[in-house]
Order: C-alpha cells, then sequence, then structure tokens
C-alpha cells in the first residue's frame, strides 16, 4: 500500500508541517525515519532516554494519519494472549452446555473456535483494522522478557500472526508499528533487524521552546524562554553528571503548567525549589539541584 499524493505523509516535509500542526515538533531524521517506516511497511524502533517524546510521536501521527492508536504497554512476565488474542472462556462453556445434547463433541469443538468467541488484544486488533491501518505502539518493549522479544518476530518481519485454532491471520492494511524502548536492556538483534532504527535525543534549545510555546500556549514568551534555557543547562556540562536522570520534554512542559498556574513571571530560587518534584522524580536529584541554582540561574556567558 502506497502513500496517497494527498496524505499528509506523501512527502517528508508535508508530514513534518502535519506534525507540527498538533504541537510535535520533530528532527529532520526522526521526520524521514517515520516516512519510511510509511514508504516501506516496515516498524520503526525507537530509542532514547525517558520523556524525549518517543510515546508522543505514537500519539501525534494517530491524529495527522487519522489512523485509531492501538498501545500495548510492555512489562516484566507479559504473555502473549495480553498482546495477540484469548479465548473467551466464559461463552465458550455457555455454548457447550447448550449444545450438548444436539451436537457431535467434534462439531461443538469446531464451533467454540470461531472468532465470535475471540477476544483480540492491540497485535490481532491492529492486523484486522480496516485501511487506511492503525497505529500499533508497542510501548517500553526493553521491560519485557526475551521470550515475548522471540513471539513479536512472526507481526514484526510479516505482518501476520498464528492462532492454532484458526491459522495464519495476517494484515488486511499494513500498520504503522512504533516500538519504543528506554535501554533497559538491549533488544534481541532478530527485532532489531526487522526494524527501521532512530535514536532520540534531548532536543535542542530552539526545538524545545517551539515545543514548549506549542504546549502551554498561556505562558509568556519570557517564561517559555526561561524554562528551556534553565532545562536545558540541566542536561548539559558542568551540570548533567550531577544528576541520575536529567529532565525530559514531558517534564519540562509540566514545569511551564505548573509556574503558569503558580503566576510566576520570573524564575527564582524559591519557586524553583518549590517545584523542583516536577523536574526530578529522585529525591538525590532534587538534593543536588539546590545548591546549583544561583549557578543555573547566573546569565550565561558570552
Amino acid at each position: 500500500m502506497s502513500v496517497e499524493s494527498s496524505s499528509p505523509a506523501a512527502s517528508i516535509d508535508g508530514l513534518a508541517h502535519a506534525l507540527k500542526g498538533v504541537g510535535y515538533h520533530a528532527p529532520r531524521s526522526l521526520v524521514t525515519a517515520v516516512f519510511l517506516a510509511l514508504k516501506l511497511q516496515r516498524p520503526l524502533l525507537l530509542e532514547g532516554e525517558p520523556g524525549v517524546g518517543k510515546t508522543e510521536l505514537a500519539k501525534a501521527l494517530s491524529a495527522v494519519l487519522s489512523r485509531p492508536l492501538l498501545r500495548l504497554q510492555c512489562y516484566d512476565g507479559m504473555e502473549q494472549r495480553e498482546a495477540l488474542y484469548e479465548w473467551n472462556h466464559t461463552a465458550q462453556l455457555l455454548h457447550m452446555n447448550a449444545a450438548r445434547h444436539s451436537a457431535a463433541p467434534d462439531q461443538i469443538e469446531r464451533e467454540v473456535y470461531q472468532e465470535r468467541y475471540l477476544i483480540r488484544r492491540p497485535l490481532l486488533q491492529a492486523l484486522q483494522a480496516p485501511a487506511p491501518g492503525a497505529v500499533l505502539l508497542i510501548d517500553e518493549v526493553d521491560r519485557a522478557d526475551e521470550p515475548f522479544e522471540a513471539f513479536l518476530l512472526e507481526y514484526l518481519g510479516e505482518y501476520q500472526v498464528t492462532i492454532p485454532e484458526l491459522g495464519t491471520i495476517r494484515a488486511e492494511a499494513a500498520p504503522l508499528t512504533l516500538l519504543t524502548s528506554n535501554r533497559t536492556r538491549d533488544l534481541n538483534d532478530a527485532v532489531k533487524r526487522r526494524c527501521l532504527y532512530q535514536w532520540l535525543d534531548y532536543p535542542d534549545r530552539d526545538r524545545e521552546l517551539a515545543i514548549v510555546r506549542s504546549q502551554v500556549p498561556q505562558a509568556s514568551a519570557a517564561l517559555t524562554e526561561q524554562v528551556t534555557q534553565f532545562v536545558s543547562r540541566l542536561r548539559n556540562q558542568p551540570f548533567a553528571n550531577a544528576f541520575q536522570r536529567s529532565p525530559g520534554i514531558a517534564e519540562s512542559v509540566e514545569w511551564a503548567k505548573a509556574l503558569v498556574a503558580l503566576d510566576t513571571l520570573v524564575l527564582d530560587p524559591e519557586v524553583i525549589q518549590d517545584t523542583a518534584g516536577i523536574l526530578f522524580k529522585q529525591r538525590e536529584d532534587v538534593a543536588a539541584l539546590l545548591p546549583m541554582l544561583d549557578q543555573l540561574l547566573a546569565p550565561e556567558a558570552g
């Protein structure tokens, strides 16, 4: 299925413009990766630190492409039935009890394994979504275990799955599949080979400024400039090494909203101290921040 010329994804520039229109300011390398994932009908693996916009990209693409968003949140110990399907055992038992006096056992067995008794989970929903297809987000795949990665290979490589009772189910329309990873562990090479790949870094100051302005339009230009400058300095030397985890874009946006709610006009040590729990989620990081406030708020040299 090719990308139609009237679609926002007909060109890289058109896709970038459409994403910007829904508040997602993506670097050109990321837009190119998404464009190729659509053109080549390949899954796209996004890696990067938490909070750099991996999950938000799936939401933005769902809006831009007018496709339903399906989300599979991964975790340790996830089972196939939670990702693909399971049978409605209660309905099957009711059918068996009702039919046991009027049908042969082999007929009953065939009847209870019909699609009407199938509970579809995100992978199967994505394969059976009508054209133009769904956006499937397989979020934090690095939190799942290796057997689950192996289970994903058929879907990622061929956009199909095998259900023993029904056979092979192939995609009606190729879903745009995004996998995200925070790199808590390395993924299997077999998963990576089936995907296009893009690393997402923290945005530069200008791009983050545009993001905060679009997401928090009620903030003054001066305040958004201060927020993005402050967060940018937190992520760079000589300050970055003091923290276990630097604030992501999500924290920048949330902090700006909080500052607006507090009627903040200018950043000062007191308001930063009072709202530090929005930027950092570790006690140690908040403790490390406070002695640095005067340096962080000092005018930049040059």
